[in-house]
Parts: structure tokens; C-alpha cells; sequence
């Protein structure tokens, strides 16, 4: 068993629904042994910017308030990259906050990004660390899903339920752009679940004719309506990225895909007219699933199980109906979890007749 007292809780990189009730089922595991859990403000900032911001979290934070039931992050997050700054500066800063507030143990929430940098930062400073894996992508290793991706699944087939109706009156072909990275498994689960016709990741080549010749066989069909996804990672047909914005420390920003393949359709095939939808952000929010929900709770108190058993450098994570843990060095060694086109989604779609490129 552990000698734990104080642990403190923060959430970094993207929000997304479900990260309020993580904080709050954390809180409520660790009451039980009577515990101190401090919310770190805004990711790692919270501990490495001076002043330290954070906050005492006691059952009272949640008892009346809604903040478990609705999206984005009570304690602020932080979606910037590493700064310009040198890891050993960073991880000098990170332990000194960590010292201050006299921290026993950490638990982040957040992606494959998020693991690989605190925990070092937490290695630095001599404190246990637990993961909670959490991102709309939901392309964290070793874990099936992560919190907030159901949601954003949810808020993506919505989106296409509306757009079918609009699509149908005005005899288009609608393309939705929704988020993902480089990874292709809100684009694939949001397709299916809204019956797209195209669906293209970042996975999988694709070709303007093989989108053409769908569309062809929508008309042929006499259905006068088509629906697109397109994941923000998906390049040209040659391989290159449309967007060439970067965010504050240089990496890549995707999006724009949407209005270049639409673009390309108008001037290939005249028997639908095509308009985009790019959905950004709304992704992100919307009141968390109840499978969210669940997972926010079974994570939260999973991770506070493993640090009272005095277990560290862990990932809790969601593997064929079991909670379980798994070393951050596997987690970072894994890399991203991208969309296998030999899945069992991909191969469905394609046999429902969905085309999702040049398998």
C-alpha cells in the first residue's frame, strides 16, 4: 500500500465531453482515503507558470453543480504543444510546482502526446504519475476507446442525420470535414453510423474518380442525395496536405480537405452540386455519452485504485470490456493508434457499399 496523501489532477491538449466527470469521479475515489486532490489550472501551466494555480477539490466541487454532466474542462487545459522552452527547464519548473504543493502523485488526463511529456516531467520531479487516456480522436495506443471520442461520434452522426434532410431537398452531395488528425476513427464510426456514402481517411488512398463513380451509382439508384466524410488528416489525391498553417510551435494544422475535394467534384461531375460542412470544434462539445460517462468513472476510480496500491508510470485503458493498465513506456513506445484498414469497421463499410478508398 501506498502513503499517499495529496495527489493532484490535470487535464491537457484538446478537451473534450467527459473530462469534468473524470475530475469528479477521481475526487470521489480518493475521498475514500481521505485523500487531498489538487486541480492543476490550464494542463502543466498550473505547476510550471508562477504563481502555481490550482485549486483544493473536495465532494462539495460536484455535490450541486453541473460540471460532471457537460463538456469542456473545469480546471482549463492546455493545447498549445511544448513551449519553446527546454524539457530540462520545463521538468525543473513542473518539479518545483509538484514540491510546493507537497504532491505525492499526479494523474493526467489526456493523449498519446500528453503521456510521453508529463511523465517525464513526473520522472524529473520524483512523483507517481497514472494516465487516464482521454482525446476525440481516439487514436491513444493499447486502449480501445479514450473519453470524449463516443461523444464526438455522437455529435458527428448527428450532424450528418441533419444534413441527409438538406441534402434530400436540394438533391446534393453534402460533405462533413470532421476532426481526427491523422487518424481516421471519428471519420469511420460517424460514417456508418450516419450511412455516409464516402467515407475517406487518412489511412486509406483514395481516387476523385472512385468518389465519382459512387456518386454515379447513387444517381443510378434514383436517389437524388449523397453524403461525404472526410477526415481533416485525409491529403490529395497525390499525397499533399491542403492546409499549410502551423500552430505556435510549428506543427501542422489540418483542415480544408472538405473545400478541396469539393472544389474537385464541381468541376469533374456534374450530377450532384456539393457543399461543405466543417464542424471544428463543435466536436468537442455537447453533454458527454453515458458511455463517456461510464468510462470517466470507471477510469477515474481505476487510477486512484492503482496509486493506493502503490503502482506508478501506469495508463489505465479499455480492452475488450475489461479496465485495465498498461506501462507508459509501452504507451509512448506504441506511438499513435492510427485506423487498420483491414478492421472489421472498414471492411463493413465497404461491404455495405460505402466507398473508403482503394483497398
Amino acid at each position: 500500500m501506498s502513503n499517499i496523501k495529496k495527489i493532484g489532477i490535470l487535464t491537457s491538449g484538446g478537451d473534450c465531453a467527459g473530462l469534468n466527470a473524470v475530475v469528479a469521479s477521481v475526487v470521489k475515489a480518493a475521498d475514500k482515503y481521505g485523500w487531498e486532490v489538487y486541480g492543476i489550472h490550464n494542463g502543466t501551466d498550473g505547476l510550471t507558470e508562477r504563481p502555481l494555480s490550482y485549486e483544493l477539490l473536495t465532494l462539495q466541487n460536484f455535490a450541486s453543480s453541473p460540471w460532471v454532466r457537460i463538456a469542456g474542462s473545469y480546471l482549463g487545459s492546455l493545447n498549445k504543444g511544448v513551449k519553446m522552452e527546454s524539457q530540462a527547464e520545463m521538468s525543473r519548473r513542473f518539479c518545483e510546482g509538484v514540491k510546493e504543493l507537497g504532491l505525492d502523485a499526479v494523474i493526467v488526463v489526456g493523449g498519446d502526446g500528453s503521456m510521453n511529456i508529463v511523465s517525464n516531467y513526473c520522472k524529473y520531479a520524483g512523483v507517481k504519475m497514472i494516465g487516464i487516456p482521454k482525446t476525440i480522436d481516439n487514436d491513444t495506443p493499447l486502449t480501445q476507446y479514450s473519453v470524449g471520442f463516443n461523444t464526438a461520434c455522437q455529435v458527428c452522426t448527428d450532424a450528418l442525420d441533419s444534413l441527409e434532410t438538406t441534402a434530400r431537398s436540394h438533391h446534393r452531395a453534402l460533405i462533413l470535414e470532421v476532426m481526427g488528425r491523422d487518424a481516421g476513427h471519428l471519420a469511420i464510426q460517424s460514417a456508418l453510423a450516419g450511412f455516409a456514402d464516402v467515407c475517406l481517411v487518412p489511412e486509406i488512398p483514395y481516387t476523385l474518380q472512385g468518389i465519382i463513380n459512387k456518386l454515379e451509382q447513387v444517381k443510378k439508384s434514383g436517389r437524388s442525395h449523397a453524403l461525404i466524410v472526410v477526415s481533416e488528416g485525409v491529403k490529395t489525391e497525390t499525397g499533399e496536405q491542403v492546409s499549410s498553417a502551423k500552430n505556435l510551435v510549428g506543427e501542422k494544422v489540418h483542415g480544408g480537405i472538405g473545400e478541396y475535394l469539393s472544389g474537385l467534384i464541381n468541376q469533374n461531375y456534374q450530377g450532384f452540386q456539393t457543399r461543405v460542412t466543417r464542424l471544428g470544434h463543435v466536436q468537442r462539445s455537447g453533454n458527454p455519452t453515458a458511455f463517456d460517462r461510464i468510462l470517466a468513472a470507471v477510469f477515474g476510480a481505476k487510477a486512484v485504485e492503482l496509486l493506493a496500491e502503490g503502482k506508478t508510470d501506469l495508463m489505465v485503458g479499455y480492452s475488450n470490456g475489461k479496465i485495465e493498465s498498461y506501462s507508459l513506456e509501452e504507451v509512448v513506445a506504441c506511438g499513435t493508434s492510427m485506423l487498420d484498414k483491414n478492421s472489421s469497421l472498414v471492411k463493413a463499410a465497404h461491404d455495405l457499399g460505402m466507398y473508403v478508398g482503394e483497398l
